[in-house]
């Protein structure tokens, strides 16, 4: 169980908690003095009664491996200040003892579990996830883990293992991804002998390798979903067939299951058995990413230095500060893992000084992935988490995937470019056509329609057309008798009567402005499309659509 060393500063407090963690199992040993911290055997956690010589106290336990330290306090003033020298809790005087023994033992097990398994962290987020690992090992419900790649699912599974009581048995994992889909079957449940081609004997499969312990199945929402009906039938009935096998088998494993994906989502768009996600998520552990805890990247970088000039027996000059604060501000989307490859990197590669910011990777040091544009991906479930189907859903709620969807997506994307595109153009045409209506002293010429509400758009009307105005629905009217003067104005200074200024009322669309533009140039040449495309500065595909678009049948 270990030790546990109380001080004296205050004789009435260190009496009860002596007899209360003795109630818990554990030795206790009342230390007068911090020196008697370094003769202390076994010692697992130092509780400080009072703040007297506390640097001392916490120096000697840093000293023992970094074993935590508790403090109780006669008032709050000092919680700060106790946090700041490194103390993981600080209680009251008049908190009761038995609180005191139940909050060291659930940091005495989430330390050792740390040791045993190599996960490394003492931010909130990784407190909460450990200190349900050891809540939930005792027993053999069936655990789901989830997190996103590299964040230590698997050291979770074998941290929850190594605490139960099935610790003397097989762990075994199994990889989702990595085993060929027709062969899943038979590596999961066995085969028997001639049950397919190359079955030249009898084989169990891991359920039976691990009976009586624990089964690890990783990447669990790859798994297809003939395989996921047998595996609903084995965690209800406990037994299952071997491939080819007529005798039901009966085993006593604990499921442990992880995925960096939503099931839920994946449960909505149909490629995850709904029944089977509930019989999987009965009791689950959420694992944070790096960028979550940043606080925990120093201790993490500490312990892969120990590790790895330990492992190959290297020495290592450390890390500057400057360089400490880029990996604390990186993203790490391959979150511990990519950390520990850079830190093994540093170990192999580093120069007779401490690392500095110049050493780092650039893709770190400018935070490149941050900001990197990743492929788009489509969701299978609309804003109101209703799965989208190919032609919709059917009476049964039943759904069929769109990979469709995608090509739609990037389509829509293409099209809102151009039209920014002509929107920028359409923009640029008609701030130069105000500037050649300007007189020559600079003084803008007066336009007719403009004081009423009207916004005039200079353009090359249709040869011969005797300047046609565009009507504010976007349609070209053409007068019988001649143009309107009050709508088509020949512009001075030696104009030619062809150039023309087309009125649009305010609040016109863009939509109508720019069928507008489309039928107009449209007109001036003629109708060939290709030559329309050149004047809008557009591609002939965009023009092709714009001209369906608006039933422009020229």
């Amino acid at each position: 169980m270990g030790t546990i060393l109380v001080s004296t500063h205050r004789l009435p407090i260190a009496g009860r908690l002596r007899d209360a963690f003795r109630a818990e199992g554990y030795r206790v040993e009342v230390l007068p003095d911090p020196s008697y911290v370094a003769d202390a055997d076994d010692a697992r956690l130092l509780v400080l009664t009072g703040s007297d010589a506390a640097c001392s106290w916490i120096g000697e336990a840093r000293e023992r491996s970094g074993i935590p330290v508790f403090m109780t306090l006669a008032g709050a003033d000092a919680v700060a200040e106790a946090k700041e020298l490194g103390v993981e809790e600080v209680f009251g005087p008049d908190t009761d003892a038995e609180e005191v023994a139940l909050q060291a033992r659930r940091t005495i097990e989430r330390r050792h579990l740390q040791e045993v398994i190599g996960v490394v962290g003492e931010s909130e987020a990784m407190r909460e996830a450990l200190e349900r690992v050891v809540q939930i090992a005792p027993v053999s419900s069936t655990v789901l883990i989830t997190g996103e790649s590299g964040t230590g699912k698997e050291l979770v599974a074998r941290g929850i293992h190594a605490l139960s009581p099935r610790r003397h048995q097989a762990f075994l994992a199994v990889n989702m991804t990595a085993l060929p889909e027709a062969l899943l079957e038979s590596e999961l449940f066995g085969h028997e002998k001639g049950a397919f081609t190359g079955a030249v004997d009898s084989r169990k499969g891991f359920f039976e390798l691990a009976h009586r312990g624990t089964l690890f199945l990783d990447e669990i929402g790859d798994m297809p979903l003939a395989t996921q009906t047998k595996l609903l039938r084995v965690l209800e009935q406990r037994e299952f067939l071997r491939v080819g096998g007529e005798k039901p088998i009966h085993v006593d494993v604990r499921i442990i299951t992880a995925t960096n994906q939503d099931l839920r989502a994946r449960v909505a768009a149909g490629e995850f058995r709904r029944d089977l996600f509930y019989r999987l998520n009965v009791l689950d552990i959420e694992l944070p990413p790096l960028r979550k805890r940043r606080d925990d990247i120093p201790r993490l970088v500490a312990h892969f230095v120990r590790e790895l000039t330990g492992r190959l027996d290297r020495s290592f000059p450390g890390i500057s500060d400057p360089a400490m604060q880029l990996l604390m501000g990186y993203g790490w989307p391959g979150n511990v893992r990519e950390l520990r490859n850079l830190v093994e990197s540093m170990v192999v590669l580093a120069p007779k000084r401490p690392i500095g910011p110049d050493d780092i990777p650039e893709e770190i040091r400018s935070a490149r992935t941050s900001h990197r544009l990743l492929p788009a991906q489509v969701s299978r479930t609309g804003d109101s988490g209703v799965p989208l189907a190919l032609d919709g859903a059917d009476d049964k709620g039943s759904v069929r995937p769109r990979p469709e969807l995608e090509f739609v997506f990037r389509a829509l994307l293409e099209l809102r470019v151009d039209m920014d595109d002509l929107r920028r153009e359409f923009d640029a045409y008609r701030q130069e056509a105000v500037d050649r209506l300007e007189a020559p002293s600079g003084v803008p010429l007066a336009i007719p329609g403009y004081s009423s509400g009207e916004i005039e758009v200079g353009v090359r009307s249709r040869p011969g057309s005797g300047g046609v105005p565009i009507s504010p629905e976007g349609v070209s009217a053409r007068a019988e008798s001649g143009p309107d003067p009050a709508e088509v104005v020949e512009t001075e200074h030696g104009r030619t009567p062809e150039e023309r200024t087309i009125a649009f009322p305010q609040g016109t669309t863009m939509e109508e402005l720019e069928r507008a533009a489309i039928e107009t140039v449209l007109g001036d040449v003629g109708g060939r499309r290709r030559k329309a495309a050149e004047s809008l500065g557009i591609g002939e595909r965009t023009l092709y659509r714009k001209i369906k678009k608006y039933g422009l049948d020229l």
